[in-house]
């Protein structure tokens, strides 16, 4: 594969998630999103802030019903956005790892049986054939479901098990487009890895005194209820409660996009095994070597969409990323 740069494969992503899109959504009808990330994981919230970039760069539009997992109403929704598109977030929650998000999508398809689902690009992954059995009964009720895949190996599988129309499509975040740094370079390397059930593998670090390990799933909670509140605070005016509801959410996404990108910048080089400290690097054009997560995710990604760049490298190790990471921080392989 020639290498690109990551403007160009940017770019390139851009279009691809439009034409997979540009059929399901218009101008002229309201749009429901479901399933907003109220949680500490940087990555989704990069997915959430990337639809609501794709959402106006390509319709000059937002969606006129939001919801999280805690807060979603059917009977708001319906209110809200009588017509047109369900979008549900993107990401990695397809399947059976995360179940509570699965089971808001099978009671969308159940409550929803006459109206556009549409499934933003998501990895697909089933510990229990029962329970992909459970969602193929539920799509084939439905008739009208589009699902967006980020992966062949997804693709794959929903063509296989799920009678619904399937597109291969980039993750949304690339919808964010390039970023700029926002913290000052602290350290040559910069390892950011999963402390959640995704990750591969618990990794020692002994050798490596000089690379700080950390993860962006934790945070400090008064930020966050900040940003809501002004995010709120803005929108007060338009008296429409799902108008003001939705600024506090995306204020609490902008707020925790932000956190990550401060952290992912002090890194001169990085070595991960999360998808999105991966998709954020290319946005920022910061160098990276990748490492996988438990079910294969991040090197399907890679395959399918975001591998053509020299800023990434596929590790065969945590010896291997750290070597190459140093190589691009002007290192040697030992400190």
């Amino acid at each position: 594969m020639t290498s690109k740069s990551n403007l160009v494969l940017i770019a390139e992503l851009q279009d691809m998630i439009h034409d997979c899109l540009k059929d399901y959504v218009s101008g002229d009808e309201p749009v429901a999103m479901v399933d907003f990330p109220d949680y500490k994981n940087v990555g989704d919230s990069a997915i959430w802030l990337g639809q609501m970039a794709y959402l106006s760069s390509r319709f000059d539009k937002a969606p006129t019903y939001i919801s999280s997992l805690q807060d979603h109403s059917h009977e708001k929704l319906n209110e809200a956005a009588p017509s047109g598109p369900i979008l549900i977030t993107g990401g990695g929650t397809f399947g059976d790892i995360w179940s509570g998000h699965q089971e808001l999508r099978e009671s969308i398809l159940e409550r929803f049986p006459n109206r556009l689902v549409v499934q933003l690009p998501q990895s697909i992954h089933y510990k229990s054939q029962d329970h992909a059995d459970r969602m193929a009964r539920a799509i084939a009720k439905h008739k009208n479901f589009v699902l967006l895949v980020r992966d062949e190996e997804s693709k794959a599988f929903a063509e296989k098990h799920f009678d619904c129309r399937v597109h291969l499509c980039p993750d949304m975040a690339f919808g964010i487009g390039p970023i700029q740094p926002l913290a000052a370079t602290e350290f040559p390397v910069l390892a950011m890895l999963r402390a959640d059930q995704e990750k591969a593998s618990n990794y020692d670090f002994s050798a490596y005194p000089d690379v700080p390990v950390e993860d962006w799933i934790s945070e400090s909670r008064t930020p966050v209820r900040i940003a809501k509140a002004l995010g709120a605070a803005k929108a007060v005016v338009s008296l429409d409660p799902e108008r003001i509801r939705g600024a506090k959410l995306n204020a609490a996404a902008h707020n925790r996009f932000r956190r990550g990108i401060r952290q992912i910048s002090r890194g001169q080089a990085i070595v991960t095994d999360r998808l999105h400290v991966h998709i954020c690097a290319l946005l920022l054009g910061r160098p990276h070597a990748v490492l996988d997560n438990s079910y294969g995710k991040v090197r399907r990604f890679m395959n399918a969409f975001s591998g053509g760049t020299d800023l990434s490298y596929k590790a065969e190790s945590l010896d291997d990323g750290i070597a190459w990471a140093r190589s691009q921080a002007g290192l040697g392989a030992a400190a």
